[in-house]
């Protein structure tokens, strides 16, 4: 018996052994993986993204301005864009055949401009000397750095994944190219996504907003007006006699197409009239 509890003894003891190294190869594996992410080191990666709205006296001039300062700095123009907003338009008589119009309009630009990063702050100021005055200005710096350490250790991660499901004998073949081509597509786009990081971080994008101040603009336009057209008063009065004048003449000459009609109603009316007297006398 005593026999039979010293082997019992003896077993539970190494598995207690077995146990405790496993655990300690848990912790190591563990403590290495931990060790691993923190040697990683943490690129900085801030992209910069700034907004401006500004009244100009001259939006074209402006524009042209803005071009030229990008060109020296290293930047372009990505978007331009002018509009011109009516606000009251009228037209007024010139002339006979002829009108003023006046219009009252507003000309806005739209420029997005990417620029490096280490001259954002340089360039703004330029432009806000430009400026009549600035309506808003904003400046957006959103950090991407653990985004893009992510995308790298998860790269990694793949690559390791796609050797090893290239070099997997067991299984259908089907399958793991299936799996290796998920993976190989995951990490094109995570390597896509860093190098637009990369891009953005390098260089800026500035949205920039301006207007100038309600233009006049006089142009002498052709009356459309047909009514203005017609002749004056005596004009027309003579117009109107001989139109009448015509119209009579007309009638006359229906008239004499009817000659014979007219001539047998004078002569019923005579016969008519002759009869009526001698009824009377009788």
């Amino acid at each position: 018996m005593k026999k039979y509890l010293i082997y019992g003894i003896l077993v539970l003891t190494a598995l207690g052994c077995n146990s405790e190294k496993k655990s300690g190869a848990y912790e190591e594996a563990e403590q290495k993986s931990v060790a691993k992410l923190s040697d990683t080191s943490v690129a900085e990666k801030i992209v910069k993204t700034a907004d401006m709205r500004f009244r100009v006296k001259d939006v074209q001039g402006t524009k042209e301005k803005l071009g030229s300062i990008l060109k020296v700095e290293g930047g372009a123009i990505t978007e331009f864009n002018t509009h011109s907003m009516i606000r009251q338009n009228e037209k007024v008589k010139y002339s006979a055949d002829s009108l003023l119009e006046l219009i009252a309009y507003r000309v806005e630009g739209l420029v997005v401009a990417r620029i490096p990063s280490e001259k954002l702050d340089d360039f703004t100021n330029e432009v806000a000397k430009m400026a009549v005055f600035i309506d808003d200005q904003s400046l957006k710096q959103d950090d991407l750095s653990l985004n893009y350490l992510s995308n790298q250790l998860k790269n990694k991660n793949k690559a390791e994944a796609v050797t090893q499901l290239n070099n997997s004998v067991s299984g259908k073949k089907v399958s793991v190219a299936e799996r290796s081509l998920v993976l190989k597509d995951e990490l094109v786009d995570n390597k896509v996504n860093n190098l637009l990081t990369d891009r953005n971080v390098r260089y800026s994008t500035i949205t920039l907003n301006f207007y100038q101040d309600n233009t006049i603009k006089k142009m002498i336009v052709v009356n459309d007006n047909l009514s203005d057209y017609r002749p004056d008063f005596f004009k027309r009065f003579w117009l109107s006699f001989e139109n009448g004048w015509s119209v009579f003449k007309e009638f006359i000459l229906i008239l004499a197409n009817l000659w014979a009609l007219i001539l047998v109603a004078i002569a019923g009316y005579f016969v008519f009239r002759h009869y009526r007297r001698k009824k009377l006398i009788a």
